[in-house]
């Protein structure tokens, strides 16, 4: 079975289309289940969730990779896969993950494509194409058995930033990790609230502060007072 994790916060306009989505795709198998790990939304995030079918895991705290930690434990699946609330898979996602397993991969994902056409956004989705552990990111959308996530650690539950980035990491140097040449479709929302230009920038400083060592205290309030 395929567990498809996904944290949210507040996501009552994305959630509904992703799981809608995820319905279509699935429609030939029942061999999935569909967890929403909520980290407190204010809005009707636990109800579209519940209402789609999903199972609504209600998180302690927020952050992302206390939520997808907590969603791992809640599995049921052998395979586990992290989806963002914003990011929809490509078609024949849970065949083309089953299959890269049955293959003998343990973890791995997707390339990056946005939604939104313009330059910069696709020379950043791009450079995803690439097998390194320096370009591997949550919006690519990361799938990983259940038995290497425990045996590797899982998430970090006291990142905030860079939460994704650290685990991929881990995964690739303890695992046969494998990048498959479809692209998940993400959402360009946040690069159009904070200009598309100005938010890689500060994207790019987030992930070179976090590979000098920067503490998670100052890369929150670096990332937290300059985007959106």
């Amino acid at each position: 079975m395929l567990s498809i994790i996904i944290p949210t916060l507040n996501e009552a306009a994305s959630l509904p289309i992703l799981l809608q989505r995820l319905k279509e795709l699935l429609q030939d198998t029942d061999e999935y289940e569909i967890l929403v790990c909520d980290g407190g939304s204010t809005d009707d995030t636990a109800r579209v969730a519940c209402e789609h079918g999903a199972t609504l895991v209600t998180c302690a705290r927020s952050g992302r990779a206390f939520q997808m930690d907590a969603g791992a434990k809640a599995a049921s699946g052998t395979i586990l896969y992290f989806l963002h609330a914003d990011t929809l898979p490509p078609t024949g996602f849970h065949h083309i993950i089953t299959g890269m397993v049955k293959n003998g991969a343990e973890s791995g994902c997707f390339r990056l494509s946005f939604e939104q056409k313009h330059p910069m956004l696709y020379l950043y989705s791009w450079f995803t194409r690439f097998k390194t552990r320096y370009l591997r990111f949550g919006d690519q959308s990361l799938f990983v058995k259940k038995q290497v996530y425990e045996e590797t650690g899982g998430f970090d539950t006291g990142l905030i930033v860079m939460e994704d980035f650290e685990f991929a990491g881990r995964l690739i140097g303890r695992s046969r990790f494998v990048l498959h040449g479809s692209s998940v479709v993400t959402s360009a929302r946040k690069y159009r609230g904070n200009g598309i230009i100005r938010l890689q920038l500060m994207f790019t400083m987030v992930y070179l502060m976090y590979l000098a060592g920067v503490s998670q205290q100052i890369l929150v309030h670096f990332y937290r007072s300059n985007i959106r």
